[in-house]
């Protein structure tokens, strides 16, 4: 035996879309029903659990280094597979069509993925049904003889249709595999792969204490709140958005939204009368969402006081950089409070009146906790690094802007480097950054940095807060021009790599890049071999006719579920080959840290966050680490900085 196809059906008493596959194996009532399987590609077997056990031989097979398990989103059936025989199953052994799926840029999901793919053997579509139905408590009534729990002698005809849908998932699966395979998954991507599910399934411990205290005083928060809003309002339900904005109408202050942005942009400008301005800003504090992400944690947290399943493989299938789930930790409140182990520990001592009297804003004060939320076990420290600038160094690094890689390779001083190149303010050393005007030239070149090395215009400035740091509007296009002008390298880069795309397309062939990148196309497939020798991929790349000549096209996935045709340019492939690149060398770092003995416990885009013995390791050697060039890449200039704390947070 080489391989080995499974697909499982479970029952779980917790919600598997709401607290992950981790928390959902973790309940006591939690059993597999339906072992589907096939042996190297051969006919499809299903075990139905109620009834028969797995064979021996097939049991053997989940533990054994020389066979490779195969399925759609494999983390869930090693995971259930792994509580079912009662150790951990080793994620080296697996292979997952769903990640080989998304590293084409084909969908993430099995059905869709099958039907993309118009292959002979289509999903199940009576899936949904048969899980609600089987997979799932369900709701006691007096015509069900309120049972809590459907079981295959409640509708025998039901579940031999769950055995055949199990079935089917199967040779879906391996339906998908063989037309997959033709363009093979690198090994050292599968020990990636390996590696992301030893981070998942070690986990992050969470601190109980602080989420619980948090919910609570947010629930006490909120119900004091919705009684004032009631008072100022006189409404018997200011939630419902309809009778909020007829009393807003008659106060004299309409709004035709009430989002977040515009009402406190309404606030802010002072016109409001000072009724109206206490309503909205009690319903501010009403909808403040993010500190739903201490129910989040708290929900998800294991048995064992960690969650797990906090990041997801390949989830940016354009770049294979990671996604976040349950939790987002890409996405947590940054934090800005002095004295944060203070902050935390008036949270846990649920002193409302203390934590008003320091900090002003209570809801304010739980969101910047949040990311405190996750701690490390006892004994231990966190020691956090992250890649200093990487985006920037990586794109010079391309288009071989020797100014930019100068400065990495000195002070580091990017930002006032780019003002000082923008502006001719001669030698950076030389300047006076902290005068008013150093200050405003310095946010200059810090916001033309981050918002236009991808091709961008005034709109890339003004969406990294150009406006808002107080650059004038009237000002952004000659930044942009100066910008560009300072990096003609990189703009060249944008030009060089969209005309490459374009040739390819129209011509065939391979057509080669800075640093060893290389398009080509092949089986209605646009790829871009990157340094690493990781593809990117671009499903049904094709050109149209544009306003300014040929455009680029592909298939992928848009804002909404569905697949659908996007069009992209040089700017924006760039986009994708800097962050994929800056991916692999996180990639490749955290391997080494584990091997150095820094476990990693999560990450976030540049940032690794390990969980290491007390008088152990150090801030130091672990920057040491984080900073050495792939071999592909010896002549990048990398830095990281970091910082150690008993709890997560953004120093």
């Amino acid at each position: 035996m080489e391989t080995l196809n499974i697909d499982i059906e479970t029952y779980s008493d917790n919600d598997l879309t709401k607290v992950g596959v981790y928390k959902y194996v973790d309940s006591p009532n939690f059993e597999i029903l339906l072992f589907a399987y096939a042996v190297d590609g051969g006919e499809v077997a299903c075990v139905d659990l109620s009834i028969d056990e797995i064979p021996k031989e097939i049991l053997n097979a989940l533990s054994d280094p020389e066979v490779t398990k195969v399925a759609f989103n494999a983390q869930f059936e090693r995971i259930c597979l792994s509580k079912y025989v009662d150790q951990q199953l080793d994620p080296m052994q697996w292979h997952c069509t769903m990640v080989h799926a998304n590293e084409l840029g084909l969908p993430g999901s099995l059905g869709r993925c099958a039907a993309y793919l118009n292959i002979e053997q289509q999903k199940d579509t009576r899936g949904t049904q048969l899980i609600n139905f089987f997979s799932k408590p369900c709701k006691p009534t007096k015509a069900n003889n309120q049972r809590t729990r459907n079981l295959p002698e409640h509708d025998p005809e039901k579940w031999q249709t769950f055995i055949d849908y199990c079935i089917q998932d199967v040779h879906t699966e391996m339906a998908i595999a063989d037309k997959l395979n033709r363009f093979p998954v690198k090994e050292s991507e599968w020990a990636i792969y390996s590696f992301d599910q030893v981070v998942n399934d070690r986990g992050a411990a969470i601190d109980h204490e602080l989420a619980a205290s948090a919910i609570e005083i947010m629930d006490q928060l909120t119900e004091e709140n919705m009684a004032k809003l009631k008072e100022v309002t006189g409404l018997e339900n200011p939630n419902s958005l309809k009778q909020l904005k007829e009393w807003l109408e008659e106060q004299g202050a309409p709004f035709e939204t009430l989002g977040k942005k515009t009402v406190e942009a309404a606030i802010e400008l002072g016109e409001l009368p000072e009724q109206v301005k206490t309503a909205l800003k009690l319903r501010l504090n009403l909808s403040n969402s993010s500190t739903k992400k201490y129910l989040m944690m708290d929900n998800a947290r294991c048995s064992d006081g960690r969650i797990h399943g906090i990041l997801q493989f390949y989830g940016a299938n354009r770049t294979g950089r990671w996604a976040g789930r349950l939790l987002q930790v890409q996405n947590l409140p940054r934090n800005y409070l002095n004295e944060i182990a203070f902050a935390r520990q008036l949270v846990k001592n649920k002193d409302i009146q203390m934590i008003e009297a320091m900090y002003d804003n209570v809801p304010d004060t739980l969101k910047q906790l949040i990311r405190t939320g996750l701690v490390a076990k006892d004994g231990y420290r966190f020691i956090v690094s992250d890649f200093s600038a990487i985006e920037a160094r990586v794109i010079a690094w391309f288009a071989k802007q020797d100014w930019v890689l100068d400065v990495f390779r000195t002070h580091g001083k990017i930002y006032e480097a780019t003002a000082a190149q923008m502006f001719s303010l001669g030698d950076v050393k030389d300047y006076d950054w902290k005068s008013k005007e150093g200050k405003d030239m310095r946010q200059r070149g810090k916001v033309a940095t981050l918002a236009l090395g991808y091709q961008g215009g005034p709109g890339a400035l003004k969406a990294m807060g150009a406006l808002e740091n107080g650059i004038p509007e009237e000002e952004l296009q000659d930044i942009v021009d100066l910008w560009r002008s300072s990096n003609q390298r990189i703009k060249n880069f944008w030009y060089k790599t969209q005309e490459a795309v374009i040739e390819c397309l129209q011509n065939g062939g391979v057509r080669k890049g800075p640093r060893g990148l290389k398009f080509f196309k092949k089986g209605g497939f646009l790829f871009i071999q990157l340094p690493s020798g990781r593809k990117l991929a671009y499903a049904k790349a094709h050109l149209e006719a544009g306003n300014y000549g040929p455009a680029v096209f592909y298939e992928g996935q848009g804002d909404k579920v569905a697949f659908t045709k996007l069009q992209t340019y040089g700017g924006k492939l760039v986009e994708n080959i800097v962050q994929a690149t800056a991916r692999d060398v996180l990639a490749e770092a955290m391997l080494r840290l584990e091997k150095n003995g820094y476990p990693v416990v999560f990450h976030i885009h540049d940032e690794a966050v390990t969980e290491v013995k007390n008088g152990e390791g150090s801030v130091e050697e672990m920057n040491e680490i984080l900073a050495v060039p792939p071999e592909w890449a010896q002549d990048l200039p990398l830095n990281a900085e970091g910082f150690e704390s008993d709890f997560y947070m953004k120093d």
